[in-house]
């Protein structure tokens, strides 16, 4: 989704230090919605997703983002999940932007975020690196493909085969070594890959996914190194201004499900905890066909909350999943409760599995959950 580039405007422009009290609209919304951004490219009609360039970095557009989520297993079954994601925000337009002959001057700030959910010891990990394109410290290259902040990154061997990518990041406590091998063609949401988050012209990303992404690499958490195996999803999202007023929050769902189909679906929600008619998703069947879902296509049911000891946020971690159009019927729970990101913005987000019935008798699903606005 155009998700959580609110960490990133609210930790690299200056805005809301992370002792301040929450504000009534959640900060970084107000950066995703709104007016036209004079001097930058915006999301407007329809376009054809050609590969690999748009893997790559946009900069005619402000917002961008790499991100990636997965559920990995060890060797004996172990269960582990992961959250690596970058970040990209341009400070001005490519055509106002400052000329300088200073190594030190840049427009384009970056942003990762890197957490590990460990199941079998009940503990969650969470690490933020941000910087700006300057001195080499963050920053994209095309051929290869290479995104990184300071010593994480996102790299490919280069030429027309994207795939696979290997991925890497560093924390005390955590870290990981990972390649990704593509299953699956890109799948394009929206109209063509234009996903309208409102209905004034411009309030739109580009956006696309590959989600089955077989996995394979180490973990180290706390000193103990884990060789793990496992599907990854991939999620790619540029776009100058997406969410309109009224918009409080989103729920994001990515899901890997058993018979060999995937889902994803993202519900605005308004101040009344309704949601916006321009929630939407794509569900991918198992034949690999795909089917576009529209806000009314997905009924959700809270099951059950979790609050946080740290910032006092409830959130809704268990749901009833139902898409009527699929005969999907999916009862989702967290692989661990207390999977918030207290880091710049706090946000939850975690490994979630569900079991439950589709067209064909029984079905199990494996995943991530997004929760903000809480």
């Amino acid at each position: 989704m155009w998700r959580l580039l609110l960490v990133v405007f609210a930790t690299l422009t200056g805005c809301a230090p992370r002792d301040e009290a929450p504000s009534s609209t959640p900060t970084g919304l107000r950066y995703l919605g709104g007016s036209a951004n004079t001097g930058f490219a915006r999301a407007v009609t329809p376009r054809e997703l050609v590969f690999p360039a748009d893997h790559e970095n946009h900069p005619e557009y402000q917002t961008e983002w790499w991100y990636f989520t997965g559920n990995l297993a060890a060797e004996d079954g172990r269960h582990f999940g992961f959250e690596l994601t970058f970040f990209r925000y341009a400070m001005a337009p490519p055509t106002r932007a400052e000329a300088s002959a200073s190594a030190w001057r840049s427009n384009q700030a970056w942003l990762a975020h890197f957490a590990i959910t460990d199941t079998a010891a009940g503990r969650f990990h969470a690490a933020e690196r941000r910087s700006r394109q300057a001195l080499g410290l963050a920053g994209a290259t095309a051929d290869p493909l290479q995104i990184w902040v300071e010593d994480w990154s996102l790299a490919s061997g280069g030429g027309p085969a994207t795939f696979p990518l290997q991925l890497r990041a560093r924390d005390r406590q955590i870290s990981l070594a990972l390649e990704l091998l593509s299953t699956q063609s890109p799948v394009a949401h929206g109209e063509q890959g234009l996903s309208r988050k409102g209905g004034a012209v411009g309030n739109a990303s580009y956006y696309y996914s590959v989600p089955h992404l077989d996995t394979r690499g180490t973990l180290d958490v706390e000193g103990e190194r884990f060789t793990v195996t496992g599907l990854t999803w991939m999620d790619r999202e540029w776009s100058t201004s997406s969410l309109e007023p009224g918009v409080v929050g989103w729920d994001w769902f990515a899901l890997h499900l058993s018979d060999g189909g995937s889902l994803m679906f993202y519900r605005l929600r308004t101040p009344s905890g309704e949601s916006s008619p321009f929630s939407g998703g794509t569900w991918v069947r198992a034949d690999g066909g795909r089917v576009a879902l529209a806000a009314d296509d997905v009924s959700l049911t809270i099951r059950d909350y979790w609050q946080s000891d740290a910032s006092g946020s409830r959130y809704p971690i268990a749901w009833r999943f139902v898409v009527p159009k699929a005969n999907l019927d999916l009862e989702l729970r967290p692989y661990l409760r207390g999977q918030e990101l207290n880091l710049s913005v706090r946000y939850w987000e975690g490994a979630i599995r569900g079991e439950g019935h589709g067209a064909d008798g029984r079905v199990a699903a494996e995943g991530y959950l997004e929760l903000t606005g809480y």
